[in-house]
This record gives C-alpha cells, structure tokens and sequence, in this order.
C-alpha cells in the first residue's frame, strides 16, 4: 500500500497523503506519505464526513469550511489546508475508508487527471484490500481445516492406540509410515524403527519370502491382502498373527494409502493344529474301520466263493463311501486340499479317480457331510455299472457328467457314449438298481429318469438344491 500513498502525494503534488480504513472509533493508516501516525480519531477524521458520498471529494480550504475550522490537525501542527479523498468500496457498496491527500495550502480544486487518478488508486486500494481479505479467508480456511486434521488424525490415533489389533498404513507404493501403540508393545520395538521395509525383519525367516511376496502381489493389484505368518514378539517368542490390509482411494481413482491390521491368533491356530491332529487320528479310525469291514467281507467270501462276485462290490462301494469321508471331513490349512471340501465337482472328481475318461462340466453345486454318502453310492455304482456294461467297457467309450443349477433345484445328467450297443434291461430290478433309487429319491428327496439310448445310457436326476447343503 505505500507506493499508493508515495502516488496519490506525487498526483497532486503535496505534501501528504494516506490510505485509510475506518471502524467505529478509529481511522486506520494502511499506508502514509510524509505523515508518521498510525491513524487518527475517527471524530477528527476529515473522511468520516465523506463516507456516504460517492465519488471524490475536496476541501478547497479547511479554514473556511465549519466542519474543519476547530480541527486540531487544521489549527495545530499540521496546519492542513486542503484535503482530496477518493473512496474505498466493496463490490456491495459498503465504503471502508479512503486514498486522502492534504496540503498546507489551499487550493481552488483538482484537475481531472488528478480527480480520474485519485478513482484509479482509490479502485487498486481497495483490488489490494480484497486480496488481502480472500487470502486472509484461504488462511484462516487453511487454519481450520488443518486444525479439523489434527483433531481427527488425533482421535483415530487414540482409536487407533485403544484397539487390541496391532494397526499400521503404508503409502500408495507400500512404504509403511504408521504403526499404532500396541504394535510397540508387541514387538518391543522403539517408534519409527520399523518404517519403510524394516517391518519384514519382525517376520518368522520361514515367512518371509512368503509375506513379501503376497504382499507385493496385492500393491501391484489393488487386491485385499490376507495372510496368517509368525511376527517376533518383544520376548523373542514368535506367534501367530492374521494380517489384513485394505487399499483406501478417492472415489475410483488410484490408490491413496493402504491400511492394515495383524490380530494375534496364536492360540486359535494352535487350537487348530490340536483339532487337525484329532481329526486326522478320527479319519484314521474310521478309515481303519472301513479297511476292518473290507477285510471281513473277503475273509467271509473265501469261505463262500459263491459270493466272491458280491463281496468285490461290496467291497468298492466301502471304498467309495470312504472316498466320500475323507473329502467332506474337516480340514486345517495343513490337510486342505486344492478344492474345498463342499464342492461338488470336488466330490466327485475325487469318486471317479478310479476310473478313466469321466468328465465333469457345468455349475459347482455345494455340498455336505450328510449328502456325501448317497452321492458316493450313487454315481459310484454308475461308473461300475459303466465299466462293467457300459460306455467305460468299451476302448472308445466315454462319460461326461453335467450339472446344471436351477430355481431351488439341480440337474445332473450321466451320459454314456461309445460303448457296446445298449438295450433297455427287463422288469428284473437288481441290487444296484435299488441302490440307485435309495439315494436319489429316499435319500435325497429327487427324482431319477434312466433314457436306454441306442448309443449309450443318459441318467438324469433332479434334486433340491436343499438336499445337498444343509446351509
């Protein structure tokens, strides 16, 4: 502001000159020439008496004009003779103060390019006043948001600190820079000592490439990471920790932070561990029993060689049942197989190992413990019956097993092709025949249609989907 004042004195070629802002009691220099005030009295204001007045005004002589004649500043040591003062007004009409110029001589008036100059520093005045209050705003906006920052960066730091999970954060590129209290205390580690890469040092060395490598598979996808491993604990012992981490963006834009959590689990893995190795010792034993029952069905036949045919299957429907166990029994990340054990293909990609050139497609259908026997019994006896009579007897022949999933119900349709000619069997119903029917209608509540095609056998069953999943 003091070129504009230096500016408006050199206008008119005076002595003085200010720019000034009044409030209610006090007349503010933003800038001054040749006068070494900060401001003045507002009563004592030669502008106070312009303020409703547009446009400049001037005061020829203040001796002679009553409102300024007893002025200390025109009877004093100033001796002000003469005054010009250009309005300062906002956008909404409000005037704050004025550009003023005085002189110790009186004077008959202003020339126009003094009077248009005086307008125009008046008008860059107050351009400066606004830029001044917008940047006063933006700051005391800037102040406000990061003060709303630091309380919220604060409560998630207590909600952080208050939470049993260890907590920590990463930057986009996976550079940790955030670990909550309790991490510290786990791992007995000094604040800051852990950021960047140094955290893989806390990991299990049996863990390490595994946890790194997951977790760089999941900065390069966006993907949620989670992963059991062993973290050092401040006593040296290392326990089991669940870690999870979420990628955090703005809206559906990049990734802005990743926020993780490592939750201690070590007594429920080895509780796991405890429930794998009763199990196991469990699907033993009943393994054992099934083996028992198959060896007194061939003991028993040895004795009978009439029922040697029978007892063989027997025998491979024992078998198959136990299949169907050790599929759907429980299992712990140590016994868990490449599919889980509620899959229905599963299921039955493990009954057909026995047997070549059996395809599964179509929908994957879940399944249970409870379901699993007359499934295991079922199609088990097609494929013997297959490889006895059917398509599988044959070099060429084949089955293609599809499931299709409906409205509360399932399809899965056995079709046989390139085996022997196939004729439809007489009235008699044998064993097999009433073993199929006993699992998929007594047991599992569905119907069952046999079609004696020329060229191969097609067996649909329709079933609840209920029937195969408890849910």
């Amino acid at each position: 502001m003091a070129d504009l004042a230096d500016f408006a004195a050199e206008l008119l070629g005076a002595p003085l000159a200010t720019v000034t802002v009044m409030d209610d009691d006090y007349q503010h220099f933003l800038s001054a020439h040749g006068v070494d005030l900060p401001g003045s009295p507002r009563d004592l204001s030669f502008c106070t008496h312009f303020m409703d007045e547009p446009g400049v005004s001037v005061v020829p002589d203040a001796t002679a004009d009553p409102r300024f004649a007893a002025n200390p500043y025109v009877t004093g040591g100033f001796a002000l003779r003469f005054y010009a003062g250009a309005p300062l007004v906002t956008p909404e009409g409000e005037t704050l103060g004025s550009v003023c110029v005085y002189d110790t001589t009186a004077r008959e008036g202003l020339t126009d390019v003094q009077r248009h100059g005086l307008e125009i520093l008046a008008k860059a005045a107050m351009g400066r006043l606004d830029d001044r209050r917008a940047e006063r705003a933006r700051e005391e906006a800037r102040a406000k948001n990061l003060a709303q920052l630091t309380e919220s960066a604060n409560r998630l730091r207590l909600l952080a600190d208050a939470m049993p999970q260890m907590v920590w954060s990463t930057q986009p590129d996976g550079f940790h820079d955030y670990y909550n209290a309790r991490w510290y205390e786990f791992t007995g580690l000094a604040a800051g000592s852990t950021d960047g890469e140094e955290w893989n040092g806390i990991f299990h060395p049996d863990d390490q490439e595994r946890a790194s490598l997951g977790w760089a598979d999941c900065l390069a996808t966006g993907n949620p990471y989670e992963i059991e491993y062993r973290l050092r604990r401040h006593d040296g012992i290392y326990r089991w920790v669940l870690g999870r981490a979420l990628a955090v963006r703005e809206g559906n834009g990049p990734i802005t932070r990743w926020v993780g959590t490592c939750t201690d689990i070590h007594e429920q893995k080895l509780a796991s561990e405890e429930r794998e190795v009763v199990s196991q010792e469990l699907s033993h034993r009943i393994k054992n029993i099934f083996s028992v029952i198959s060896g007194l069905i061939s003991l028993a036949a040895k004795k009978r060689p009439g029922m040697a045919d029978a007892a063989a299957d027997l025998r491979d429907r024992i078998t198959a049942l136990g299949r169907a166990h050790d599929f759907v029994r429980p299992h712990s990340a140590y016994s868990r197989r490449d599919v889980a054990p509620d899959s229905f293909h599963g299921l039955l990609a493990e009954l057909f190992a026995p047997y070549d050139r059996i395809r599964i497609e179509g929908d994957d259908l879940p399944i249970d413990d409870r379901s699993a026997t007359p499934v295991a019994l079922l199609f088990h006896e097609l494929a013997t019956n297959a490889t006895k009579y059917g398509a599988l007897s044959a070099d060429g022949g084949a089955v293609t097993v599809t499931i299709a999933r409906g409205e509360g119900r399932a399809t899965v349709r056995w079709t046989e092709r390139g085996g022997p000619p196939v004729v439809a069997p007489g009235d008699h119903i044998g064993f097999g025949t009433q073993l199929v029917e006993l699992s998929a209608v007594r047991q599992l509540g569905g119907e069952i249609r046999r079609d004696w095609r020329p060229d191969g056998l097609v067996v649909t069953l329709d079933v609840p989907l209920s029937a195969f999943d408890r849910g």
